[in-house]
């Protein structure tokens, strides 16, 4: 495994909350980022461990070949990967996402 896949391993699995996007929660670069911070932050998320792929081409280039999700923004919650913005948003608006998160922070 590349050292590349270990780190983007070690990131997820060493945060309860990891989403890997397009510019940072305060500036995000493309609206999916945006939408899917939003969403987490809606749904009550204080740990979010948020990377930069734009910043980081070595991990954008990997993370579609470590997790097989071809887009970004991508969820991790607890070590496992949710999804992209749509699953997120849509995860948002059912209150599934709220407990995961409410979930994943107790630890």
């Amino acid at each position: 495994m590349s050292s590349v896949l270990e780190r983007i391993d070690a990131e997820v699995k060493s945060h309860p909350i990891v989403l890997f996007m397009k510019g940072t929660p305060q500036f995000p670069m493309c609206g999916f980022s945006s939408r899917a911070v939003q969403a987490l932050k809606a749904a009550g998320a204080t740990q979010l461990h948020t990377i930069n792929v734009l910043e980081e081409p070595e991990i954008r280039a990997n993370l579609p070949r470590y997790s097989d999700w071809p887009t970004f923004p991508q969820l991790f919650i607890k070590g496992e990967l949710i999804g992209g913005c749509d699953i997120t948003c849509e995860l948002a608006e059912s209150g599934e996402l709220a407990r995961m998160i409410a979930e994943a922070q107790k630890a």
